[in-house]
């Protein structure tokens, strides 16, 4: 097997581990918040909170592990964000309060990075001509994981409670931490750059990103992306709990449908990369935007529990395309030096949604319900897809004045 390749699978099984971890863990906080004292009427605006916390320092702290990534080494961060991960995650299982469990999920925000530091490695040692392929695979491995968390992690908090289903969390990031340390290499790409050579670009290298407007709309649309999905984030377990008629077993049905997300993302995401690659990657974007906006929109019409898990399905099909698109794109628009800043920044701008997300979910779930936040969610996606289409369509038609002068 090439080299790249070899590294590629490695991380993919990293990314898998590290994607099971979260995934047994976080979708259930709002569960595990009436464990510690939280009353119902106000479940909705503490699990917008307790998912925000997270993010909101993970916007900060995302550009500065992209610095330190580009400069010491990137397999270096993703030590680091696994085994620092593992003992956030450890942690969880010994809070008593709300604002203990915010505290964690800070610290959580605080020492992430795992899962964009090896797409940064993937992205430097892959063939251009692989690169959508590529981090379509890594967008599968995380995907893949989305579906053991949940599982294993309804399975575990029914035997044995959620908190042990926080130490299984972090195990799991610990052994994808351990094989990374033993079987990972930095290859060619990942060499260290010359003193000369980070003089020179050191002082203009985030003012070059802002000015890269390429890069700029990519990221503006992750913050968009991230924010729409991550408005349902919050309500959707407890909304599940209520399609079934109550919150007993909730956790496991839970499980199983936020894996229907995950095993739909491991079919469509490396044929998305595939897609790109042949027809071209803003096309399949605005298809997978549009699409997926008008999918999960239908959720307002739902109310068996059953006809939810197809349509979240279908769903996860569509959306499954974004992620490695929109990576894909950041890395064409960059430099190769600025990689891992580049994924930092492509992180921040997911955390950044993702922090605003639960927020407004949470504040529409105490207003006016979570099926017109679907609806709302369908209407950003689409907006979204429209504006990348208009946007194309416009560079195009300028790219061919020229020409025909």
């Amino acid at each position: 097997m090439e080299s790249w390749k070899r590294t590629m699978w490695i991380l993919w099984f990293g990314v898998l581990f590290c994607s099971s971890s979260y995934t047994m863990s976080v979708p259930f906080l709002p569960l595990f918040l009436f464990d510690l004292g939280v009353p119902e009427s106000s479940v909705n605006l503490w699990a917008g909170i307790v998912h925000s916390s997270a993010f909101l320092v993970g916007a900060v702290m995302a550009p500065l592990w992209g610095l330190l990534a580009d400069k010491y080494g990137k397999r270096k961060m993703v030590i680091r964000a696994g085994l620092s991960l593992a003992i956030i995650y450890a942690l969880i299982a010994f809070v008593q309060t709300p604002l203990q469990l915010v505290g964690v999920r800070m610290l959580h925000g605080f020492v992430g990075g795992f899962v964009p530091a090896s797409m940064s490695i993937v992205a430097s040692v892959a063939p251009k001509e692989k690169l959508g392929w590529s981090l379509g695979v890594m967008q599968a491995g995380t995907m893949t994981g989305g579906i053991l968390g949940p599982l294993f992690g309804g399975l575990l908090a029914e035997a044995f409670g959620l908190r042990r289903s926080f130490v299984a969390s972090a195990i799991i990031i610990l052994a994808a931490t351990v094989a990374v340390i033993v079987w990972v290499r930095e290859g060619k790409a990942e060499a260290p750059i010359a003193a000369s050579e980070k003089k020179q670009a050191k002082p203009v290298t985030y003012r070059m990103a802002f000015r890269n407007r390429g890069l700029m709309s990519m990221l503006l649309l992750l913050v968009l992306f991230q924010l729409s999905v991550n408005m349902i984030q919050p309500l959707l377990t407890l909304h599940i709990a209520k399609l079934q008629g109550g919150l007993q077993g909730a956790v496991l049905s839970a499980g199983f449908v936020l894996s229907l997300i995950g095993i739909a993302g491991i079919l469509a995401s490396p044929v998305w990369g595939r897609l790109g690659e042949r027809k071209g990657y803003y096309r399949i974007l605005v298809i997978c935007l549009i699409t997926a906006g008008m999918v999960i929109s239908m959720q307002y019409f739902v109310q068996d529990l059953w006809l939810f898990a197809v349509v979240q399905f279908i769903f996860g099909l569509f959306m499954a395309g974004i992620g490695p698109i929109v990576n894909t794109l950041v890395v064409q628009s960059t430099d190769e030096q600025f990689r891992g800043r580049s994924f930092g920044l492509t992180t921040s701008a997911n955390q950044f949604g993702s922090m605003l997300g639960p927020l407004i979910g949470g504040l529409l779930g105490l207003a006016v319900g979570i099926h017109w936040i679907f609806v709302a969610t369908g209407m950003m996606m689409a907006a979204a897809g429209v504006s990348v289409w208009i946007k194309r369509r416009s560079e195009l038609g300028q790219a061919r004045i020229p020409s025909s002068r």
